[in-house]
């Protein structure tokens, strides 16, 4: 690949009638100009030499400067060639005038959080925005360099959230895979070499902590369904929750989502928002009785089953994901007071109808079977969850051993 770096003065001359000197970049027969800022008359220029004639004042500072503006060139070139296969005379004027090893951790984490908007994942743009924003006002410097990302610092970010933050082990995990990520995504443009990397077996090891699982028993659940005098967002907080848990833990935002005219045959046909797969379930007879409670307020079979999302602009992603968060978080307000009544001490939020159904279904269903009613693209995440309910085989190895 040919390539030619040299300084050269320009013939176009400013209104001073003085002329621009330039380091000029050709590769590949394409040629680009890297303006030094500095003009002359063009009768000091000495174009055989490429340099200022001895007698232009000042003559030795100059071309000492020029001769930095060439090297520097140079040298950016080079490294350029190292990392990529091909570089144009364009990329190489970039590099110099705005390289990339000065390019900051928030300027890579704003391009990712738009990357994130502009793709529809808003939630976990949410997580990662606030886990991004942890990080940032922890080290208060918006032109921090991923050079400054070292091991000692990770380590005292983490002391951060877990002593000032009162973080769990899991959500120290999670925002560091966040910082991982981006420091990834630095190596691959070339902002940051390889070999300062934080994250390994011998440096920051990210492994998730063992989480516990719990769900409801039957006792609890049928305690929940027998439950009367509830105020009415109660009654209905209620009602979604066990929507919820009779289709297998459906996710609180498709639940939302169900419009009349998608139930029909005596089925439910939704698409999941999570992967976009189409799914048919048969309604169980204890969902038909929580749909004709709601039949009172349908307009027509394009309306939506419970009221939530009967306001959401359609159109706009952002708006949906508010108003199931917002939602998610009023129900949760209120399986709260639930769980008091109905003399139930674990924490009920709608994601434990998800668990609850995990801890009864247990050694019950086969594993390809629980992989179709989680909505699991694979298996092994369906072995992974289900693991945390299945404990028949410990429960009898136990009493084999003691019971004597």
């Amino acid at each position: 690949m040919a390539s030619s770096i040299k300084v050269v003065l320009r013939k176009k001359a400013n209104k001073q009638g003085l002329y621009p000197l330039a380091v000029r970049i050709t590769k590949n027969r394409k040629t680009t100009y890297l303006y030094t800022g500095q003009y002359i008359d063009d009768k000091y220029w000495d174009s055989s030499n490429n340099k200022v004639r001895k007698s232009y004042p000042n003559a030795n500072r100059l071309n000492n400067l020029l001769l930095i503006k060439l090297a520097e060139a140079n040298q950016t070139l080079l490294d350029l060639e190292s990392q990529k296969k091909q570089v144009s005379s364009k990329q190489i004027k970039k590099e110099i005038t705005s390289p990339l090893t000065k390019t900051s951790f928030k300027e890579i984490a704003d391009d990712y959080m738009n990357e994130l908007e502009k793709s529809g994942k808003l939630r976990r743009l949410s997580s990662d925005k606030a886990r991004v924003n942890h990080f940032t006002n922890f080290v208060n410097n918006d032109d921090l360099s991923f050079n400054e990302i070292d091991e000692a610092l990770l380590r005292q970010f983490s002391l951060h959230l877990k002593t000032k933050r009162k973080n769990s082990e899991r959500s120290i995990i999670n925002n560091l895979i966040v910082i991982r990520t981006l420091y990834n995504r630095a190596i691959r443009l070339g902002i940051v070499d390889r070999k300062l990397y934080p994250f390994g077996a011998d440096k920051i090891r990210i492994k998730f902590p063992e989480t516990e699982k719990i769900g409801l028993t039957i006792e609890e659940i049928q305690a929940i369904e027998r439950l009367d005098n509830l105020s009415k967002q109660e009654e209905n907080a209620k009602n979604i929750w066990l929507f919820s848990f009779y289709l297998a833990g459906m996710r609180v935002g498709d639940v939302l989502m169900i419009k009349w005219n998608d139930i029909y045959d005596g089925r439910l046909h939704y698409r999941m928002s999570k992967n976009s797969k189409l799914l048919s379930l048969k309604l169980p007879e204890k969902i038909i009785s929580i749909l004709e409670s709601y039949k009172i307020n349908k307009q027509s079979n394009d309306d939506f089953i419970f009221s939530e999302m009967k306001k959401a602009n359609l159109k706009d992603p952002k708006d949906i994901y508010n108003k199931v968060k917002t939602a998610n978080k009023k129900f949760n307000k209120y399986l709260e007071k639930i769980a008091e009544k109905a003399e139930i001490n674990k924490k009920l939020t709608m994601h434990i109808a998800r668990h609850t159904f995990g801890n009864l279904s247990g050694d019950k269903i086969p594993i390809q079977m629980l992989q179709k009613l989680y909505r699991h693209s694979s298996i092994t995440t369906t072995i992974n969850y289900q693991q945390n309910f299945t404990h028949k085989e410990t429960d009898e190895a136990l009493d084999s051993v003691i019971n004597f």
